[in-house]
C-alpha cells in the first residue's frame, strides 16, 4: 500500500498543473477487456494468455495535446499448463492499474463529433489478489512498472481506446514462478464527460 502514496501524489500534481494551465478537460469513465501473456513459460510447462476485464476511468487535460492520468480495477488472467504433473490451472491476478499517457489529437481536438489520438505513456500496476493455489500477492512483483503505447477513437459523447503495454520489471521473483515479464492488450470503451 505504501507504493500507492508516491503514484497518487504524482496524479494529484500532475491534475493541478494541467488545472492551472487552462485546459480542456475530461473524465472518462469506462470498461474493458484485458488480454494478458508473459515472455517466457516456464521450463515444465506452458503459460497462454487469457481474457480479463477491468473498470474505471481516467481525466484528459488538454487540447491538441493532452496529459491522461487514470485509474482502473483490472485482472490480468492466465493459464498455466505443467506437462509434468498433467495439471492445467488459470490464475487471476486482481490489482489497481494506475496509466499516466501524453497524448495527440491526430484528427479532431476532442471536443467535436469525431476525433483519432495516439497516446503513450508508463503504467504501475499494484497487485491485491490472486487467485492460484499456492500462491499469494506477496509472491509477486507489486508494483510491477510498465510502458504502454496506444490509439483512441472519439465519436460524439463515446470513446473507445486500444493500448499495448510491456512491464519493466519481472512477475515474479520466485524461482518457481519464473514467466518473465507481463505483455498486456487493453481494449477499453466508455463516454466523455466535459466539465
Amino acid at each position: 500500500m505504501k507504493a500507492l502514496y508516491p503514484i497518487i501524489a504524482v496524479l494529484c500534481l500532475v491534475s493541478l498543473a494541467a488545472g492551472h494551465a487552462n485546459a480542456q478537460v475530461g473524465l472518462k469513465p469506462g470498461i474493458g477487456i484485458t488480454f494478458s501473456d508473459v515472455s517466457k513459460s516456464p521450463v515444465n510447462g506452458e503459460v497462454t494468455g487469457q481474457v480479463g476485464w477491468q473498470i474505471g476511468g481516467s481525466i484528459q487535460f488538454g487540447n491538441q495535446g493532452y496529459i491522461e492520468p487514470g485509474l482502473f480495477y483490472a485482472t490480468k488472467s492466465t493459464s498455466f499448463t505443467d506437462r509434468t504433473a498433467r495439471l492445467e490451472f488459470t490464475n487471476d491476478v486482481n490489482g489497481f492499474r494506475i496509466p499516466v499517457v501524453l497524448g495527440l489529437h491526430l484528427i479532431g481536438q476532442g471536443t467535436g463529433q469525431f476525433s483519432l489520438r495516439v497516446f503513450g505513456g508508463g503504467s504501475a500496476f499494484i497487485v491485491t489478489s490472486v487467485s492460484a493455489r499456492g500462491l499469494s500477492k506477496d509472491d509477486f512483483t507489486s508494483p510491477a512498472w510498465g510502458l504502454l503505447v496506444g490509439a483512441g477513437l472519439d465519436i460524439l459523447m463515446f470513446y473507445a481506446d486500444l493500448q499495448y503495454e510491456w512491464s519493466l520489471s519481472n512477475v515474479s521473483t520466485l524461482s518457481s514462478v519464473d514467466i518473465g515479464k507481463s505483455r498486456s492488450l487493453f481494449a477499453t470503451a466508455g463516454i466523455r464527460l466535459p466539465f
